[in-house]
């Protein structure tokens, strides 16, 4: 059911690329968004330090395939479109291999959102950044008996986040030839131990096709003003996290999180609240010990800033930034500080629904389902 969930909300983009065409301001003609091709090999960068290095990615190299299907978004309903130099919304499959035994041939499956930048009338050359969000599977994952040199995680099935940046040169209408870096992060949001992760910083090629070889000058059209109005959250997340790596039973965490949040300009939001969790662990005797089933065993939190970056009017990319006034460590809120990152969608008018993965510094706490409600939208 979760699989399935995350899938409906990775693919939001590829509706979009679907449902949406529009009106050329400049011909007044109906124009469907441009589809776009695209195969990319990456090689190399594999971040792995002390004993990862020594004993799960030992004579490792990192090669990978990437094809996505994607589109061109020439609407003018939306001005984040424009904003963001009609950017392209779609769907990427994933696959590599590490070349060795002990961490496997992973693939995933992942939205993304592909964005121009710099000198977009450039007839030859272009730039561009991407987000993406997805699923992977086909780790071989931790095992004390048979696979004990993987420290790097304990799931076949893990959250992917990639980020990638790069340069195009433009061979003919159709073709374009790139160049970039790309960095990508596996994690199971410690749904199982261990789950240090398996951080990659690959250089990436790719070719792009589009099959009808339109081109894009920037839009020079006056954007309406942002909103000024002060926007008011409450959100609700849920998850599970596995405590002790001697203790297969997974416990459940949850979040309430309230915020307000202010445009700074079109495509940020800046604010902050109070986020307040609790954790069943703190139920458990041989985690809590004397402490079992207190309040201060189960509950946590503290103030947090609070980032958003708008993609478009329903999706947006999330963060925090928070400190705990009051946190057990042994619930695994092991600093002070806790970070989260993540994506929403507005499901329904104010009503959005979305996943991140809440953090302390470089260690994976847990992934959140999140649900939650903006007032003054």
């Amino acid at each position: 059911m979760k699989t399935k969930f995350i899938l409906l909300l990775l693919g939001v983009s590829l509706q979009i690329g679907f449902t949406r065409a529009s009106t050329d301001t400049l011909t007044n003609t109906h124009i469907k968004n441009s589809l776009i091709l695209e195969a990319e090999i990456e090689n190399g960068g594999i971040l792995a330090t002390g004993e990862l290095k020594n004993t799960t990615f030992k004579d490792a190299y990192y090669n990978a395939f990437n094809l996505k299907v994607g589109w061109k978004m020439n609407t003018k309903s939306d001005k984040y479109f424009k904003l963001y130099n009609n950017p392209i919304y779609g769907i990427g499959f994933y696959s590599s291999t590490f070349n060795n035994d002990i961490v496997g041939s992973p693939y995933a499956i992942y939205g993304f959102v592909q964005t121009p930048f710099g000198n977009i009338d450039n007839e030859k050359w272009s730039f561009d950044y991407r987000i993406g969000l997805g699923l992977s599977g086909n780790f071989k994952p931790y095992d004390e008996d048979k696979n004990p040199l993987n420290l790097a995680i304990a799931t076949k099935n893990n959250v992917y986040i990639d980020f990638g940046i790069r340069t195009q040169y433009r061979l003919s209408s159709k073709f374009k030839a790139g160049l970039g870096l790309a960095f990508h992060h596996f994690s199971n949001g410690a749904l199982k131990l261990p789950n240090k992760g398996v951080n990659l910083v690959p250089v990436t090629a790719s070719i792009t096709y589009q099959p009808d070889g339109r081109t894009y000058k920037k839009d020079t059209t006056s954007i309406e003003s942002y909103p000024d109005n002060i926007f008011y959250h409450i959100n609700f997340g849920a998850g599970l996290k596995q405590v002790a790596r001697d203790m297969d039973r997974k416990f459940l965490k949850t979040t309430l999180s309230l915020y307000a949040s202010k445009h700074v300009s079109q495509k940020w939001r800046l604010g902050g609240g109070m986020d307040i969790f609790y954790s069943a662990s703190g139920n458990n005797e041989e985690i809590a010990e004397d402490k079992t089933g207190k309040l201060s065993a189960k509950l946590s939190g503290g103030p947090a800033f609070y980032l958003v970056h708008v993609l478009n009017k329903d999706l947006v990319l999330n963060g925090n930034v928070g400190y705990y006034i009051h946190n057990q460590y042994f619930n695994g809120e092991i600093k002070r500080v806790f970070l989260r990152a993540g994506v929403r969608y507005y499901v329904y008018k104010n009503l959005n629904a979305g996943i991140s993965i809440k953090a302390h510094t470089g260690k994976a706490d847990f992934i959140e389902w999140t649900l939650g409600y903006t007032f003054n939208r």
